[in-house]
């Protein structure tokens, strides 16, 4: 029998998740602490892969959108059905721990001045190895998921960058005032571009230690598709240039224009050099729209230049390395 609700709402944006949302459901249901809700997005699957009622089998509210929203749509379609403090967005590959929830509710507790959480990933298939310890955001503009693929024991509880979108735990007015993910991004990077938003207006993000996930990853659009490849390129672009304050643009903006190429020619070796270009070239055609919400980002910045600067993560060796950067 769990234990009374924790004031949480899980949200779940399944696409072609068949085979692993049982699995998390299952997961949840098992939690010894119970979320106050659990809504899933079926969100435009082809109809032989789509969730339904039976599948969900009463153990979560269903959704069901005729079209692909994206990841950052498709989360803000269910946050704003939620009346919760808290929402914890989750993907429909990444198994609960027994006692996430319990974890979550401690930890709110615990750090009663921060609003935003991640948790410890380990890989699904790899017993012992991490799929992230939270998102590092390189001075470079380069972001990436911190330790994934290490063999390491989960790194201690600190402070973060961001947390992975793969299970984050944020407060609903927070999210509600940022105007939650970027829609236009669709998929990749959204979680970045949110805990950008988030340090701008004073926001921390804690990574917690003990509340942990088993993530398949990639399980709908495999680790160097097209999509993703396409995605991540334009979307890092458009966080760097909507969120960077213009103080540190002339340092830092020559840079990530100098590490973009190197990607781009990178991006050959994978066949796909005119995928990245057609990234960033729809990257630029979207540019009045982009000043657009980077003047709107900037006039909410709550911060000095040099607290934003501390938090970007300044080795280069920790980039080509994927080193976890939790701070105390």
């Amino acid at each position: 029998m769990t234990c009374p609700d924790a004031d949480i709402t899980v949200l779940i944006v399944a696409f072609r998740s068949r085979d692993t949302l049982p699995g998390v459901l299952a997961g949840l249901a098992r939690q010894t602490v119970a979320p106050a809700r659990v809504q899933v997005l079926e969100n435009g699957s082809p109809r032989e892969e789509a969730v339904d009622e039976a599948l969900v089998a009463g153990r979560a509210e269903l959704v069901v959108s005729s079209t692909n929203l994206g990841f950052a749509a498709g989360n803000n379609v269910l946050a704003a059905r939620t009346e919760t403090d808290w929402l914890f967005m989750l993907n429909p590959d990444a198994y609960p721990s027994g006692t996430l929830i319990a974890d979550l509710q401690a930890a709110v507790k615990r750090y009663p001045e921060i609003p935003i959480f991640g948790c410890t990933q380990y890989a699904h298939d790899t017993p012992g190895v991490l799929d992230g310890a939270g998102d590092v955001y390189h001075f470079t503009g380069l972001p990436y998921r911190a330790g994934q693929g290490k063999v390491l024991t989960a790194p201690p509880e600190g402070e973060v960058f961001g947390p992975c979108g793969a299970a984050t735990l944020i407060r609903r007015d927070l999210f509600e005032a940022l105007g939650g993910y970027d829609k236009d991004y669709f998929c990749y990077v959204e979680d970045v571009d949110l805990a950008y938003r988030a340090r701008l207006r004073g926001a921390r993000c804690i990574q917690l230690r003990c509340p942990s996930v088993s993530h398949v990853g990639h399980a709908s659009s495999g680790r160097r598709s097209a999509f993703a490849a396409y995605h991540g390129a334009r979307n890092r672009f458009w966080t760097f240039f909507k969120n960077t304050p213009l103080a540190l643009m002339p340092m830092l903006a020559p840079v990530h224009l100098g590490v973009t190429v190197l990607l781009w020619l990178s991006a050959a070796r994978f066949g796909q050099f005119t995928l990245f270009g057609k990234a960033i070239k729809n990257a630029l055609a979207g540019w009045p729209d982009l000043m657009e919400k980077r003047r709107a980002v900037q006039r909410e910045r709550r911060v000095s230049i040099w607290t934003i600067a501390r938090a970007f993560t300044w080795s280069p060796f920790k980039l080509l390395t994927r080193g976890v950067d939790v701070r105390p």
